[in-house]
């Protein structure tokens, strides 16, 4: 007889989800749904707002990520209004994102991931949890916690506030950044780089290393993938232009302003959700495990593949290691934990970086903007894929239309393939454990959604 499995809630992930597993007669899966039943509703209810309102609005969409939003949609509003940031308003704004990225790698790895390879993916759920890993390994989770909460407050420090930022102005950046909390930064961000590099070798040799014939199968899907790099080709997340790369490894880039030429979005009815896809390729959108349709990836992954290389020395080590060992474009699920330690790395980079840029205490951080009728769209990396904003304004600068595409939605197709997958992978004959359920779990998790 057919039954359906779910697994609710989905654990472990930023945010809620269930999944729905059909079997046929057999026992076999016919296939697989995630539910995404989080309805934000944002691009209806900032319609009518002024559009300067709207950074500090948008940021409520995502407590984990804030700062991303913050950012996409100041620089939306920035070409709706016409107005450029003076340099070092750009640099601090990039700072504040930079570090963003680093203290939201060190959430994931270590509180939601972690804990099925240092537990087990086949442990007991009672203990495969972030206090497992904890009582697990005591020393490394009181190190996390301090480095995380480090960069918190450097973040709340400066800016004013860590979490639903409001330091990005239009035109700029709220405050200079002055002599004094540039060199308090740097020591700072070097604690925390020294911390990053020592994760990554722990997570070669401790986790991965154990892991790699589970990543070589679970939740494996041929996808194409997207990220932003600078003009030099190398990964860039604040800023840039759009690679769109196909599972060949074949890529097209093209800049944000043009993004609906090259990405649809596809309803389905199973999610609230909506499902970006490549419409540019031409093949419409089909998540058929074996003849999948304009799919692509967002996150670290993808921006680990379509990047060229990095333009700081410790990242770069690590991207030609990983390249060595997994090809490019690499598409193995769960090496998208692997992918984002190397982002963890880059990040501390280049915020050190930023912070021994001369330009970035220059004073003037702030260009006067005036309200007028336009379009804007701004887009930057966020830790879980391109975000982009894109909204209109009438001649008093009020929003009369706006379109948000968040980090999460371009995997939404992705995840529904992999969990597919995974599910059709372990389960034969009606045989189900808590264990396999676990493991369909991870090939969600890897996503971060």
């Amino acid at each position: 007889m057919t039954r359906t499995i779910t697994i609710s809630p989905l654990t472990r992930i930023e945010g809620h989800a269930s999944i729905a597993i059909n079997l046929d007669d057999d026992g076999n899966v016919k296939d697989s749904k995630v539910h995404f039943q989080s309805l934000r509703g944002f691009e209806k209810f900032v319609e009518g707002k002024p559009a300067e309102e709207l950074p500090r609005i948008v940021n409520r969409i995502c407590g984990i990520c804030p700062w991303h939003h913050h950012l996409a949609s100041n620089k939306a509003v920035d070409k709706c209004f016409g107005v450029t940031p003076p340099p070092a308003g750009q640099k601090l704004r990039e700072l504040m994102q930079t570090i963003a990225h680093a203290e939201d790698k060190l959430l994931h790895f270590f509180f939601l991931a972690a804990a099925d390879f240092v537990i087990g993916p086949d442990s007991d759920y009672a203990v495969r949890n972030v206090i497992g890993v904890v009582k697990a390994n005591p020393d490394l989770a009181k190190k996390v916690v301090q480095m995380r909460f480090k960069a918190k407050m450097i973040l709340e420090k400066f800016s004013g506030k860590a979490i639903h930022p409001v330091a990005g102005v239009t035109g700029g950046f709220a405050k200079p950044l002055t002599e004094k909390d540039r060199k308090e930064m740097l020591v700072e961000m070097q604690e925390i780089l020294d911390f990053a590099l020592f994760t990554m070798d722990f997570a070669k040799k401790e986790v991965f290393a154990k892991y790699l014939d589970t990543i070589q199968v679970l939740g494996v899907i041929n996808t194409g993938f997207m990220g932003t790099v600078d003009d030099n080709g190398a990964m860039n997340l604040y800023d840039g232009k759009i690679r769109l790369m196909k599972p060949d490894g074949t890529y097209t880039d093209f800049d944000v302003t043009d993004y609906t030429d090259y990405i649809g979005e596809q309803v389905v009815p199973w999610s609230y959700g909506k499902f970006p896809y490549a419409r540019s390729w031409g093949e419409g959108f089909s998540m058929d495990l074996d003849a999948p349709k304009g799919i692509y990836r967002s996150n670290c992954l993808a921006r680990i593949n379509v990047t060229d290389h990095m333009s700081t020395p410790y990242a770069q080590a690590e991207l030609e290691e990983f390249r060595e060992k997994f090809g490019r474009p690499a598409q193995a699920t769960l090496l998208y934990h692997w992918a984002r330690l190397i982002e963890e790395v880059y990040a501390c980079e280049h915020a050190i970086a930023l912070l021994n840029d001369p330009e970035i205490t220059d004073p003037n951080v702030r260009a006067v903007a005036e309200p007028r009728a336009g379009r804007g769209v701004g887009c930057v990396e966020a830790p879980r894929g391109t975000l982009i904003h894109d909204y209109s304004t009438d001649e008093n600068g009020l929003i009369t239309r706006a379109n948000m595409i968040v980090g999460t939605t371009h995997n939404l197709g992705p995840i529904n393939m992999s969990v597919d997958q995974a599910a059709k992978l372990l389960i034969k004959n009606g045989e189900v454990d808590e264990g396999t359920l676990n493991k369909i779990e991870m090939a969600v998790r890897a996503y971060d959604p």
